[in-house]
């Protein structure tokens, strides 16, 4: 059996016309993260070329030279130059969006709209247990029994057209269906999560998670690295400084949730900076632009705006997708009230089973604290948003998210949103306003299933 080592693997190799040439690395399974992370800080410093560091990793290896120079010595750009994927299991809805919440994060999580979660755990953050309260147990009886209901009455609204292909009509009214049924999922609800970053990213994210509000999410975090310890050794043995843990502590204890009051429900403008001479210059280019055409990144020299408005948590799990904006993590309360939408989308006969079930549920969190009250909560339930971006950023957001295949709470937000931004900035969107809410069998096209 032919073993792969580092001096036999085959790189993909063209040559520049100059002489020059281009190597794509074939890692082989042998070349680890660390391994193309050090590569890369010698391609910085010695010309000699990537053969003569591939021989000099071979016969050196590149464990200590990331323990002493990317954890030693501090030099952080080291790291963004190697790559890990963790896969996280069997943690809240709120634990996965403080996974998330940073621009630099890529990854996945499992979708409230394509998956069943009537058998998924619910975690108690009492004992950090799975396992359901009194809380749990009405909203997994309800979320189980409401399923056909709801799913018999989305039909009745939307019948299925001839031109229509059965099975993916019907995969469609079950995603409507769970569009309405996470209304009623609370945010203790376990998910799977997906992390793909830098060496340098998931250090950096670490520091915050570890002193995340959160019993779970501080749990993780070590837990993580705990593990990312044993699967890159070299590279996570940072030193911690106890002045730089007590401010980020405070900070997370004390800054971290967006606790604003008076938060409007309908999207507002709450802050202009983007300077409109300057934004002038690149007219013809705003004025031009396709549809499916991202405004080129470099009109986001003309500043940024920030909105405010409030929205579901369930479809604010969807906004916090979009890194290239900055949010605020909300606290999840029932403060802004419940999402109408779910209420009406729910066959007649259930509206006041609902309405009570909320009411009841409302009365037992007043005895559970703040921070942990937020696992019992539906995601139905609306939270304050705040987030700012500039024009290129805003302009994908809004175009991606007004349309009939996003979730109509989130959709019917957009379009507020696009609304504004195409008066005070005299853009042209692509989007169309005569979809909003409207139901289409070709969602159930967008689940991705095995052939």
């Amino acid at each position: 059996m032919h073993t792969n080592t580092i001096e036999n693997l085959t790189h993909t190799v063209e040559t520049l016309p100059w002489g020059g040439e281009v190597l794509v690395l074939n890692t082989g399974s042998v070349i680890t993260s660390e391994d193309t992370a050090m590569l890369q800080a010698l391609h910085s410093r010695d010309p000699k070329g990537i053969q003569s560091h591939l021989q000099k990793l071979a016969a050196k290896g590149s464990g200590n030279m990331m323990a002493s120079f990317y954890v030693g010595y501090g030099h952080k750009s080291i790291g963004d130059c190697g790559t890990t994927v963790i896969f996280i299991e069997g943690v809240s809805m709120l634990a996965a969006k403080a996974v998330q919440d940073s621009q630099l994060y890529n990854g996945q999580e499992c979708s409230t709209r394509y998956i069943d979660f009537k058998n998924h755990p619910f975690i108690n953050p009492e004992n950090l247990k799975c396992e359901d309260t009194s809380i749990y147990t009405k909203l997994r009886e309800a979320y189980v029994s409401w399923f056909p209901q709801i799913a018999d009455y989305v039909k009745s609204q939307n019948p299925r057209e001839e031109t229509e292909d059965e099975a993916m009509y019907e995969k469609a009214i079950k995603a409507r269906t769970f569009d309405i049924l996470r209304g009623f999922l609370p945010a203790g609800a376990t998910t799977n999560v997906a992390w793909s970053g830098t060496l340098r990213q998931v250090a950096d994210r670490l520091m915050y998670l570890r002193n995340h509000p959160l019993e779970e999410v501080r749990t993780l975090a070590e837990t993580i690295k705990k593990a990312i310890m044993q699967a890159h050794p070299n590279s996570f043995g940072h030193k911690m400084y106890e002045a730089t843990e007590e401010f980020n502590k405070k900070f997370m204890r004390e800054a971290y949730y967006n606790n604003r009051s008076g938060i409007a429900h309908d999207v507002k403008l709450v802050h202009d900076g983007i300077d409109k001479n300057l934004l002038e210059e690149y007219r013809t280019f705003i004025d031009a632009r396709p549809a499916k055409t991202e405004l080129p990144k470099p009109i986001a020299i003309s500043g940024t705006s920030r909105f405010s408005f409030t929205l579901d948590f369930g479809s604010w799990r969807d906004l916090q997708r979009h890194r290239a904006v900055i949010q605020l993590m909300p606290r999840l309360t029932t403060a802004y009230g419940f999402e109408q939408w779910y209420m009406n989308q729910l066959p007649e006969s259930l509206r006041p089973v609902a309405t009570e079930l909320l009411k009841e549920i409302e009365s037992e969190l007043k005895n559970i604290s703040e921070n942990e009250r937020q696992y019992f909560i539906p995601m139905g339930y609306k939270v304050p948003v705040l987030l700012s971006g500039d024009l290129p950023a805003l302009v994908y957001l809004v175009e991606l998210r007004a349309n009939r295949f996003t979730h109509p709470t989130l959709q019917n937000k957009a379009v507020q949103l696009a609304d504004i931004i195409e008066k005070t900035y005299n853009l042209k969107l692509h989007i169309d306003r005569n979809d909003i809410g409207r139901f289409d069998a070709k969602r159930g096209k967008q689940d991705i299933t095995e052939k």
